[in-house]
C-alpha cells in the first residue's frame, strides 16, 4: 500500500498548479492553434519530477500514490490537457516495468524514465482494430537470442519524440484463448526495421505527437521481454490500463473544471436585460448541474485511485470513473459554450478548445462503449450489495 502524506501531496499539487498558472496557461492557446509540441514545458515537467510520479524512489522516482497521481493530471489538464498526454502512457510503461519487470529490467530502464531522460509510451492499438486486443496482428517471433517484431501500431502518443514503448505482440499464434499468446516487450528506438509513420492531424489534443509505428523484422533482445515471461503480456497491459483510465478520468475532471470556471466567471461579467446573466435562473440551473456532476466525477476518480493505492484490482472502479467523468466533461464543455453564447464558439475562447479536447477522454484508454461492457462484466461477478 502506497500513501503520500497529506502535507507532501498539498505541496506537490501547489507546485503543479503554480507551474500551470505561470507557464502553461499563457501559451496553451498558441500551441493548440499551431499544433506545436511544447518541448520547453515538457522539459520543465522533467525538472519537476512528473515523469516519475509513481516510480519507486529506489529507481529515481517520486514514489507517490495514485491519489496524488490523479490530482496532478487534473491540475495539468485545467491548463492544457495535451500536456498531461506527454506523461500519460509514459506512466503505463513505468507501471508495467515496476510491477512485472525483472530486477535487471527495472535497473536498466526505470531511472531514465523517471527522470525524463527517456520518454515512454504504449504501443497497443493497431490500424485493423483498437478494442479487440486479443486478436491483435503484430507478431514477435523468437530468433535465437532475439525476437523479430512485425506489424504496425496506430494512434501512438509520444510516437515521434518518445524513446521506448511498452509493446504488446503475439508470440504464440496457436494459443487458445488468443489473449494467452500475447507478450509484452520494451522496444527501444534505433536500428533497422523500426520507423515512425505519419503524424495524425487531430480534432483536439493538439500539440502532442500522435503517430503510426511500423515494425519490419525489427530485432528486440530477449532480455527486453518484460518479466522474461511469454504469454503474460495481456494481463500486464490490462493492469496498466487501470492506471491509464484513472489518469484519463482525472484529465476529464480537469477539463470540465476549467470549462465550468470559465462559465461561472463569464456569467458574472456578461450582462443582459440590465443584470449579469448569473442572475437569470436559466443560467443558475446550468451552473448548479455542472458543478454537481463535476464533483460526482471527481469523487469517482479518487475512489478508484484510493483503491488502487491499496493494491486492489480496480477495473470496475476505474471503468466507472472514466465513463462518467468523460461524459460529464463533454456535457460541461457544451454547457459552458452555451453560457458563453457566440463568444464560446470562436477560437480565441478557451471554451472552444475544451469542447474539442473533451472527446479524447471518451475514446482514449478504451471507448465508453467498452467501459460499459467492462463495468457490467465485473458487476455480474460481484456478490450482492458488494459495491
Amino acid at each position: 500500500m502506497t500513501t503520500t502524506p497529506p502535507e507532501a501531496r498539498a505541496q506537490i499539487v501547489s507546485m503543479v498548479r503554480d507551474f500551470v498558472r505561470r507557464e502553461v496557461e499563457p501559451v496553451a492557446a498558441e500551441h493548440d492553434r499551431d499544433d506545436t509540441v511544447p518541448h520547453d514545458l515538457i522539459d520543465r515537467m522533467k525538472e519537476l519530477g512528473l515523469f516519475g510520479i509513481t516510480v519507486p524512489e529506489e529507481y529515481g522516482g517520486m514514489g507517490l500514490d495514485y491519489t496524488t497521481f490523479a490530482t496532478i493530471f487534473e491540475e495539468l489538464s485545467k491548463g492544457f490537457m495535451t500536456l498531461s498526454g506527454a506523461i500519460g502512457t509514459h506512466h503505463i510503461l513505468t507501471y508495467v516495468l515496476s510491477h512485472y519487470g525483472t530486477k535487471e529490467q527495472k535497473e536498466k530502464f526505470l531511472p531514465d524514465l523517471a527522470s525524463g531522460r527517456k520518454r515512454g509510451g504504449l504501443a497497443l492499438t493497431e490500424p485493423s482494430g483498437g478494442t479487440d486486443m486479443a486478436n491483435l496482428q503484430t507478431t514477435a517471433t523468437k530468433d535465437g537470442e532475439e525476437y523479430s517484431i512485425n506489424g504496425s501500431k496506430m494512434f501512438i502518443t509520444n510516437g515521434r519524440y518518445g524513446d521506448m514503448f511498452c509493446l504488446l505482440a503475439r508470440t504464440d499464434p496457436d494459443m487458445k484463448p488468443k489473449h494467452k499468446g500475447l507478450s509484452c516487450f520494451v522496444v527501444e528506438k534505433g536500428g533497422d526495421g523500426f520507423t515512425v509513420g505519419r503524424d495524425l492531424d487531430k480534432l483536439g489534443y493538439r500539440g502532442l505527437d500522435t503517430c503510426e509505428l511500423n515494425f519490419d523484422n525489427f530485432a528486440v533482445p530477449q532480455e527486453n521481454l518484460i518479466g522474461l515471461e511469454e504469454g503474460a503480456g495481456f494481463g500486464m497491459v490490462m493492469s496498466g490500463l487501470e492506471t491509464g483510465r484513472i489518469n484519463v478520468a482525472a484529465r476529464a475532471v480537469g477539463v470540465a473544471q476549467a470549462a465550468f470556471d470559465a462559465a461561472i466567471k463569464y456569467s458574472q461579467q456578461r450582462e443582459t436585460f440590465g443584470k449579469p446573466i448569473a442572475d437569470h435562473q436559466a443560467i443558475q440551473l446550468k451552473l448548479a448541474d455542472m458543478a454537481t456532476k463535476i464533483q460526482a466525477a471527481r469523487l469517482l476518480v479518487y475512489d478508484a485511485a484510493t483503491k488502487k493505492d491499496t493494491g486492489q484490482r480496480v477495473d470496475l472502479e476505474s471503468g466507472m470513473a472514466k465513463l462518467f467523468a468523460s461524459e460529464v466533461c463533454l456535457e460541461v464543455a457544451m454547457e459552458s459554450m452555451r453560457v458563453h453564447g457566440g463568444y464560446g464558439y470562436i477560437k480565441e475562447s478557451p471554451v472552444e478548445r475544451y469542447y474539442r479536447d473533451a472527446p479524447l477522454m471518451i475514446i482514449g484508454e478504451g471507448t465508453n462503449e467498452v467501459m460499459r461492457l467492462v463495468i457490467a462484466k465485473q458487476l455480474l461477478r460481484l456478490p450482492e450489495y458488494q459495491l
